[in-house]
């Protein structure tokens, strides 16, 4: 049982509040009180209570069924106990009406409500269980299922809501790990396309020839082993979606190829001779600075535009760290229910480690180093000790080494370094070096740097 999930315990007699906490406690559960309806709401507010107990009848203009319903307008998922020392028909056909889950007679025994909190949490933990089973298996996330409170992601989460249902190309930049394909996800499952085939290429693990054949198909004959005709994935998201990943690593071939099915919406199938149309939505994410690898000539300038209709780029972990404890908590959740381990959350020693480390591998990595603690965990709780391993990998050296070279070739290096990091982000790469944008101009000059 997660004995994480916090309980609000409101009622005015503070006798009765604090006895009833105090089983609670006992019970291993984490209990907050409140004497009134108001100092409930504002609690409520702050903390996602799975349990809330509601005592009926209390002063100052805001009973029990009002509380009750003015905390399911900021908990929704909340289950609410009310506590009556008048039971009646009337009173329980009310409470429910309006939302209680159950309610309970004063005087109040204790052996009740805790078989009634165990039975409603497990019952939580059940739906919690489904919901995340459901999800793996559909792989169905729409643009609430990303976790964040950064601002730049905010942002971004509504322009996902904003594009989902044009047809308009997407291009999502963002280093390896950021979640590109889950915001792909939530742009396909948040529009009207939401019905359709939402189909994954990875472009980067197949050759030419391969590639080729996987996203426009074949006919029959047309190489060794063809011997059937055989659809491709564009083909396979007629109506829907299809997301390249790693579109910067294709050949200049199929960036032909790619440019005429953008254009003209319609291909030839791998030795075949008629048009196939298709309705399908392109979304393409790289981790590479598509600007610079068509000035270096490996990217069609014209595709690259065609593909760059909507930007979106993800920041790396590194620079929303305010997520990391929420994505912390979330992996926690998810990952120990998986692998049927009782893990009721993580300390804040822990959080504080996590939140200094360099994620090199961003969120991705962050979910592995999750999963190898849960995996390694002796007690119901994640603390520093299980994550001590990975302050012996930091992200980068701690001991750097000034390099035997001129004074110019260093800060020119420097320039370089910080445009990669920043994608070519010339006022990020200019706060990263610590200097305004109008001295990087120059310096890019200067040193004859191309962004």
């Amino acid at each position: 049982m997660k004995k994480s999930w916090p309980i609000l315990v409101v009622d005015d007699e503070e006798v009765m509040c604090e006895s009833m906490a105090a089983w609670l406690r006992e019970d291993g559960y984490r209990v907050d009180t409140a004497s009134n309806g108001q100092a409930a709401l504002g609690l409520a507010k702050a903390a996602d209570y799975a349990i809330c107990f509601i005592d009926l009848k209390m002063p100052g203009g805001m009973d029990g069924i009002e509380t009750m319903m003015e905390i399911h307008k900021t908990r929704p998922e909340a289950s609410i106990i009310i506590i009556t020392a008048y039971a009646t028909v009337d009173t329980a056909i009310q409470a429910m009406k309006e939302g209680a889950q159950e309610y309970i007679v004063k005087p109040c025994n204790p052996q009740e409500i805790s078989m009634l909190v165990s039975r409603i949490l497990k019952l939580k933990k059940l739906q919690s269980e489904n919901a995340i089973l459901r999800k793996k298996i559909t792989r169905q996330y729409r643009h609430h299922d990303i976790i964040t409170k950064n601002p730049r992601m905010e942002e971004i989460l509504g322009l996902t809501q904003e594009i989902a249902s044009l047809r308009s190309t997407a291009l999502i930049r963002g280093e390896s790990g950021t979640g590109k394909e889950l915001v792909a996800r939530a742009i396909h499952f948040s529009g009207n396309r939401a019905e359709k085939p939402f189909i994954i290429v990875s472009c980067a693990a197949l050759t030419e020839t391969l590639l080729e054949s996987e996203l426009f198909g074949y006919e029959k004959g047309a190489f060794t082993g063809a011997n059937g005709q055989a659809k491709g994935k564009f083909e396979l998201a007629d109506g829907g979606t299809i997301f390249l990943d790693e579109i910067g690593d294709i050949s200049p071939k199929l960036q032909a190829d790619l440019l005429r099915v953008l254009q003209e919406r319609c291909f030839y199938r791998v030795g075949g001779n008629a048009e196939v149309e298709v309705d399908v939505r392109i979304i393409a994410a790289t981790n590479k600075n598509l600007a610079q690898e068509v000035q270096q000539g490996r990217f069609r300038e014209d595709l690259y535009y065609r593909l760059n209709v909507i930007e979106i780029r993800i920041p790396p972990l590194r620079e929303r760290r305010e997520d990391i404890p929420l994505l912390a908590e979330h992996f926690v959740q998810r990952i120990s229910s998986e692998l049927g381990k009782d893990i009721s959350g993580i300390s804040a020693a822990a959080l504080k480690l996590l939140i200094a480390h360099d994620w090199a591998g961003n969120v991705r990595e962050l979910e592995n180093v999750i999963e190898r603690a849960i995996v390694t965990c002796r007690n119901g709780m994640l603390d520093e000790q299980d994550f001590s391993w990975l302050q012996r990998h930091p992200g980068a050296s701690q001991n750097w080494e000034v390099p035997e070279i001129a004074l110019d070739e260093l800060e020119r290096r420097a320039i370089v370094a910080a445009l990669e990091r920043k994608h070519g982000n010339i006022k990020e790469a200019s706060a990263a070096l610590g200097i305004d944008r109008s001295t990087l101009y120059d310096k890019l000059k200067r040193y004859e740097i191309s962004h």
